[in-house]
């Protein structure tokens, strides 16, 4: 967490904010957070100066491109995101701001990562592509249809939501949105991958889609730390079928659902009557 709906949200929020703007002073208070610079000076001498262009997302990156060539690529991970300070951001969504970069217009951008588990790195093009050529496939694009999928889970012996949730394979789906997607396409998370047919495939692909498409314009889903660019909250955990729900009854066939960790280490939440 923040999974592929919550980057999208902060990545097209930071692209109607700060697309255009140019920056004019870094400043890192953890810097263990950086990866692929030297120090906190080395990242601050090559971004000052540089006009923010395209803010989008690859995987669970936040990427923002830059006018010298080079690329700011944020993970947040677990409890890191971006944020938007014109000056009336409170005071406690600054507080754990570990690098803020300073905007042209006196409006910062802040990295906030409560944990510390997230990256901040800036490559060139040449070093971003190789660092993302080994990523899967991803959902929401044009190449990701139901024989792309069922080519995907077909080479695999593991179960089906630990091939969806690894990012070699397809990109940017964590536990969430998988136990979602799984619920929706009415498969059992624990199915070996290869022995789910071309149709349930299809199903699957859709589902995914959908359940992202769906997060995406709820703007994500909040439990403790996902904000999006303004400090707002997503609303899709009004919307979650079954995760976080073990126990209860299911939304269709009204049987408990089944909480486990056997899956893939994850909590995995299902329907033994629906999902098979």
């Amino acid at each position: 967490m923040p999974e592929l709906p919550e980057t999208e949200t902060i990545a097209r929020d930071l692209d109607r904010a700060v697309r255009g703007a140019t920056i004019v002073a870094v400043s890192v208070s953890h810097a263990d957070v950086l990866r692929e610079v030297t120090s906190p000076a080395d990242l601050s001498a090559r971004v000052v100066g540089a006009t923010i262009g395209r803010c989008w997302r690859r995987a669970k990156l936040v990427v923002l491109d830059l006018s010298t060539g080079d690329r700011l690529v944020i993970q947040p991970r677990f409890t890191g995101g971006l944020l938007v300070d014109d000056g009336t951001l409170p005071d406690v969504e600054r507080r754990y701001a570990v690098v803020t970069w300073t905007l042209d217009d006196g409006r910062r951008l802040h990295y906030r990562d409560v944990r510390r588990l997230g990256t901040v790195s800036l490559m060139d093009v040449e070093r971003f592509d190789a660092y993302t050529g080994a990523l899967g496939v991803e959902p929401l694009g044009a190449a990701f249809t139901g024989a792309r999928l069922a080519a995907v889970l077909g080479r695999s012996r593991q179960a089906i939501k630990k091939v969806l949730m690894d990012q070699r394979q397809v990109a940017g789906v964590g536990n969430i949105y998988a136990n979602e997607a799984l619920w929706l396409a009415r498969l059992d998370p624990s199915r070996e991958a290869r022995r789910v047919g071309s149709e349930p495939a299809g199903r699957l692909r859709d589902a995914l889609v959908a359940v992202l498409g769906d997060s995406i314009a709820a703007r994500g889903t909040s439990f403790r730390d996902y904000r999006d660019a303004a400090g707002g909250r997503g609303s899709y955990s009004a919307q979650l079928a079954v995760y976080g729900r073990a126990g209860q009854p299911c939304p269709r066939c009204g049987r408990r659902l089944i909480g486990t960790h056997a899956v893939d280490g994850r909590a995995t939440v299902f329907c033994a009557e629906c999902q098979r």
